[in-house]
């Protein structure tokens, strides 16, 4: 059963700036390296617009809905400080959560064995009623609401590799027992969050917070010695992944020093994890990333990564 990608040119159309690391650029960079002929057996599905409905289930109707008003006509309005929306910055937000909802739909069904989400705007940093961080809806944590709803897979677990900590899909995630939220980033650094005395209401938060340059021993010694036995213990019905690649060495924006092997390397313990406790069910999205070319190569080597399970 082939992966499958999610996309959208709607998501494009979000331009939070021109000098605003979080650009269309990314998206076409991993495009591009998602169209050579490596790639040819993906199966490619564009994304669908989440519903408010949808979005409602991780966010409330009212924030949601607060949101998609100041969406302006022409321009630029700021939701927070690094969170910029232009005219087409609704109808890309809503295609990004579109894409997480409707790739858990392919792997529940059994049709795909998993699926990657080339979606922006991003979404771990967007907490219940708060947009911040570039994010706007938190994609990862309305696709983990969609499974429950929709599905009926009740433990939710997400497993993010970004830079920086995943303050929303905490946020959401912290106080439900049946919801398990796994964290590598760099500390200190934006937004602040991730210590690892945060553990949940059911010890169903892990973060491991990294120092600047530690690197690659590190992270695989985190994911395999600390997240993956919680992951284990945890037992998920889903797992997702909140794929930023801003770890990686040649990233402005911080200093892990991560290669491209190492998503690699962690997209293959993860899928592995999720065969022996999941049947193999595996969602994963696009959040940070910003040197460009380490960005295409590393989202290529997780998807590489993916279409081997």
């Amino acid at each position: 059963m082939p992966t499958t990608l999610f996309t959208h040119k709607a998501c494009l159309e979000h331009i939070p700036g021109p000098s605003h690391p979080e650009s269309p650029a990314r998206l076409e960079a991993v495009n591009t390296a998602l169209s050579d002929s490596a790639f040819d057996a993906l199966n490619r599905q564009e994304a669908p617009r989440a519903t408010v409905d949808q979005i409602a289930r991780a966010h409330p109707r009212d924030y949601v809905m607060e949101v998609l008003s100041h969406i302006p006509e022409q321009g630029a309005v700021r939701l927070d400080a690094d969170t910029i929306v232009s005219p087409g910055s609704g109808e890309a937000a809503l295609r990004a959560a579109g894409a997480v909802c409707a790739a858990v739909d392919a792997v529940v069904s059994g049709a795909v064995n998993n699926a990657f989400c080339a979606v922006r705007p991003p979404g771990h940093h967007a907490e219940p009623t708060i947009p911040m961080g570039f994010c706007i809806f938190n994609s990862v944590a309305v696709g983990g609401a969609h499974a429950r709803e929709a599905h009926g897979l009740n433990r939710i677990a997400v497993i993010d590799f970004d830079v920086h900590h995943g303050n929303g899909t905490q946020a959401m995630f912290q106080n439900e027992a049946d919801s398990f939220f796994a964290s590598t980033h760099q500390s200190p650094l934006y937004p602040g969050t991730g210590a690892a005395h945060e553990r949940g209401c059911a010890n169903n938060i892990v973060n491991v917070p990294l120092s600047p340059h530690s690197g690659s021993e590190s992270f695989r010694d985190a994911l395999s010695n600390t997240i993956l036995p919680a992951l284990e213990g945890f037992g998920p019905d889903i797992v997702f992944i909140s794929a930023g690649f801003d770890a990686h060495s040649d990233d402005p924006l911080a200093s892990l020093n991560f290669s491209d092997d190492d998503y690699g390397w962690a997209t293959e313990r993860i899928l592995e994890a999720a065969a022996s406790l999941c049947e193999g069910r595996v969602v994963s999205t696009l959040e940070g990333g910003y040197d460009l070319a380490a960005l295409g190569r590393s989202a290529a080597r997780h998807v590489k990564a993916l279409m081997a399970a």
